[in-house]
C-alpha cells in the first residue's frame, strides 16, 4: 500500500479502526474486487479484523460488534465492509436498514458473501436432497392428481423439472403428459 493512501485513511480515521474504533495493529484494507490502493477503495483496519474478512471460517462475531456503528460511516469503502461482515454474520435486520445504491450493492456483494443461500427458496426431495430446475425425480407414494382422471403411481419417472420459486416445497412436472404440481415430500431425486 502506498505510504500516501495510509496517511489519509489514518487522517479520515483519526488513526482508529473505521470498524472497531481501535487504535492497535492497524492495517490498510484494500476493499476487493477493487485493484487501485486509493482511499476510495480502501478502509483502515486492525490486523484482526482484516485477517476475519480474509479468512471467514477464523469469524468471530463479538469482534464485529462495532458493524451498528461503522455501518453508517460516510466513507463508501467501510460501507461496503460493514455490508458484508453483516451478510455474512447473518444481520439480515441491519442488512435491511442499510441502504446502497446499485453500484455500491454491486461492489458489496462482489465477493458473493451474501450468496450462501441467504434468502434464498432451497427446494429438497424426501431425503434431502437439493432439487434444481431440469433434475429428475421418482415418486415414493401413489399421488391422487386433483383435475385429473388419473393417479400418479409410486414409481413413475418425473423428467426436466421446474421449481416453483416461492414456494420450497412445490416442484412442476410433466406425469402422463400432463404437467402437475407436486410435493417435494413425495419425490426421490434420481442420480
Amino acid at each position: 500500500m502506498s505510504v500516501v493512501t495510509e496517511k489519509r485513511l489514518k487522517d479520515r480515521s483519526g488513526s482508529k479502526c473505521e470498524i472497531s474504533g481501535s487504535d492497535e495493529n492497524l492495517v490498510v484494507y484494500l476493499v476487493e474486487p477493487k485493484t487501485d490502493d486509493i482511499p476510495e477503495n480502501c478502509i483502515l483496519i486492525t490486523k484482526t479484523l482484516k485477517d476475519q474478512i480474509e479468512n471467514p471460517e477464523t469469524t468471530n462475531a463479538n469482534d464485529w460488534r462495532g458493524l451498528s456503528d461503522s455501518m453508517w460511516n460516510e466513507n463508501l469503502p467501510v460501507q461496503i465492509v460493514s455490508w458484508r461482515m453483516h451478510a455474512r454474520l447473518k444481520n439480515n435486520d441491519m442488512l435491511e436498514m442499510m441502504y446502497l445504491d446499485e453500484d455500491a450493492l454491486e461492489w458489496a456483494k462482489a465477493t458473493g458473501e451474501a450468496d450462501d443461500d441467504e434468502g434464498k427458496i432451497v427446494h429438497k426431495d424426501s431425503n434431502g436432497n437439493i432439487l434444481k430446475d431440469g433434475d429428475s425425480v421418482v415418486l415414493v407414494k401413489d399421488l391422487d392428481v386433483k383435475g385429473a382422471t388419473f393417479t400418479a403411481k409410486r414409481g413413475a419417472a418425473v423428467h426436466n423439472i421446474k421449481l416453483v420459486w416461492d414456494d420450497a416445497n412445490l416442484i412442476e412436472g410433466r406425469v402422463e403428459n400432463q404437467s402437475i404440481f407436486i410435493l417435494t415430500q413425495y419425490v426421490k431425486k434420481t442420480k
